[in-house]
């Protein structure tokens, strides 16, 4: 009998990346993982002595997937702001799963839309947002914080299952809300704060 191959501690956090992205991250525990692996449970528990690290590394794994998923090739477009928001939104239609994961499991749980805004793995968004709409760092934080709402307002309804997506539609919205957000931070400068 040939020897069972070496369970991965890589291969255990993609079968439950998987699991997260066709059913929902509250199916992953060791059960489901060791039978997506065709093994015993035992690989499971050796790399990750509980579920909640499993989870943590698989929302990781998810957040990258995200992030990838949003920026690749964007600097290419010639509305790379846009294409960033209409991705957001087609990730929630596209992988409903994986973005209930990242934006409604309590991750952001006792943190505020400041610590959002000011997040570190958002620099590269904020600096495609400076380059497009123009000004500087303020701005573009500033004009980001009214973007992601509507965006992400729109996303949620979609991983919810709440409406269809219609980019055409999704795209005239994020027009309007980028082109109102410019325009009140240069008409109202002083009033027009990220709360």
């Amino acid at each position: 009998m040939p020897p069972q191959p070496k369970i991965t501690k890589s291969m255990v956090a993609d079968a439950a990346f998987a699991i997260a992205r066709t059913e929902g991250w509250q199916q992953i525990n060791a059960r489901s993982v060791s039978q997506r692996l065709g093994c015993s449970t035992q690989p499971v528990m050796y790399h990750f002595s509980t579920m909640e690290e499993l989870r943590r590394a698989v929302y990781q794994k998810a957040d990258e997937f995200h992030s990838t998923y949003l920026m690749k090739d964007c600097e290419r477009n010639p509305s790379p702001m846009l294409e960033i928001g209409l991705r957001y939104i087609r990730f929630a239609a596209n992988e409903p799963h994986l973005f209930q994961f990242l934006f409604q499991s309590n991750a952001f749980s006792g943190k505020s839309l400041i610590d959002l805004v000011n997040a570190a793995e958002l620099k590269p968004l904020l600096e495609v947002l400076q380059q497009t709409a123009g000004g500087g760092g303020e701005e573009a934080r500033q004009i980001f914080f009214h973007l992601f709402l509507t965006v992400h307002g729109y996303a949620s309804l979609l991983a919810n299952h709440a409406m269809a997506y219609e980019e055409a539609n999704a795209a005239k919205l994020l027009k309007q809300t980028f082109t109102g957000a410019v325009y009140a931070l240069k008409e109202k400068k002083d009033e027009y704060i990220v709360p």
